[in-house]
């Protein structure tokens, strides 16, 4: 079956979208056709080689649709059945999996070296960036990669569940651990980091500080929990200190992904605090720390993987928050686009310009 898709044809070149030939679902496979599919920096970093992927790829990682044929063997699903896709399914039986740790499954990424398409034009074989193709009108997955979806959640906002929300809430209520009472300095006002501001609040921290370099996400930050806001700048860790009886935040949480960021985050927290990264950097963004700092501050850097979360309990507790009105998906999306968009709202990421997309089908 042909259809549209994004593609990357080699690291560091533009999107193509194009025509791919899918082919039918196979044994324990399931075709799903889209509802929608978020824009992630994920992405971004996959199309300049932060991450390394088989190429050439269809990328998107972050969706949710409809199930409309499945393979041999499949009972669980059903065509009709609305799935959330899950881009880093654990296998059960790897080290980190027998410990419970599975986000850092070392299998869960083993799919994005198999074959899912071929470019219609050429024949030339696609891989799927991070297991699931979410760039295309309809995608080709094992059903370890598609979750049921949470009645009463729209698939297009259910969408965001399976990255921003889980990793921004994760982040938080897993890695922090943020306790109620509790201060917290979220770094970076994009999706996740929207995310994580209204898990803050859902935590029940006394005090949200966002921090961006932009001063046009005020309103978006301070609506999704926060009560204050920092430009980023060289007196970013003095000024957090400073709305905070000169102690700095128990809980800082890094979005960016930036040697400076995560160094202003580390400084930020009080003595004996907590810094959880989330941000995706690349080899060259080196931290450094001296020996003395490390023992007298007693601080915890840590870093953060999908939120450190189970993406099959996660998602029906997030779901009711969602239900409840407690979590927004509405408030991450910046911009809905078409799948034509999607070049341009990578160009608009690597400048530094874009908010958070939301590719609707």
């Amino acid at each position: 079956m042909t259809v549209r898709a994004a593609v990357l044809p080699a690291i560091g070149s533009p999107l193509e979208i194009t025509e791919i030939d899918l082919p039918d679902p196979g044994p324990g496979q399931v075709r799903v056709r889209l509802a929608a599919a978020g824009v992630c920096h994920s992405d971004l970093s996959l199309s300049n080689g932060t991450l390394r992927v088989p190429v050439p790829a269809v990328l998107g990682h972050e969706g949710a649709g409809t199930v409309v044929a499945v393979g041999e063997g499949v009972t669980h699903l059903a065509p009709g059945d609305g799935v959330v896709l899950n881009w880093a399914p654990s296998c059960g039986t790897c080290p980190a999996c027998r410990l419970g740790e599975v986000w850092l499954c070392a299998n869960a990424l083993n799919g994005a070296a198999d074959v899912h398409a071929h470019r219609s034009r050429d024949g030339a074989e696609l891989y799927p960036g991070l297991n699931v193709a979410a760039f295309a009108e309809e995608t080709v997955v094992s059903t370890s990669c598609a979750l049921p979806a949470p009645p009463g959640v729209p698939l297009t906002d259910a969408a965001l569940l399976g990255c921003a929300v889980l990793t921004g809430y994760g982040a938080v209520h897993h890695s922090a651990r943020v306790r109620p009472g509790e201060t917290v300095a979220v770094f970076g006002v994009g999706g996740v980091g929207l995310a994580a501001l209204q898990s803050a609040r859902i935590a029940g921290a006394s005090r949200i500080i966002a921090v961006d370099v932009s001063p046009h996400k005020e309103e978006l930050a301070r609506a999704a929990g926060a009560t204050d806001y920092v430009l980023a700048s060289d007196d970013t860790p003095r000024e957090i200190r400073a709305r905070t009886a000169k102690q700095g935040v128990d809980v800082a949480v890094e979005c960016v992904g930036r040697a400076v960021t995560i160094r202003a985050a580390w400084e930020s927290t009080r003595r004996g605090g907590r810094t959880t990264v989330v941000g995706i950097g690349g080899k060259d963004q080196q931290v450094t720390f001296n020996a003395l700092e490390i023992f007298h501050w007693g601080r915890t850097l840590s870093g953060c993987v999908y939120g450190n979360s189970d993406p099959e309990h996660d998602l029906p507790v997030l779901a009711d928050h969602v239900r409840s009105g407690r979590l927004d998906l509405t408030a991450l999306v910046t911009e809905h686009i078409a799948l034509d968009g999607i070049p341009a709202a990578f160009e608009n990421m690597s400048a530094g310009k874009g908010g958070r997309a939301l590719v609707v089908f």
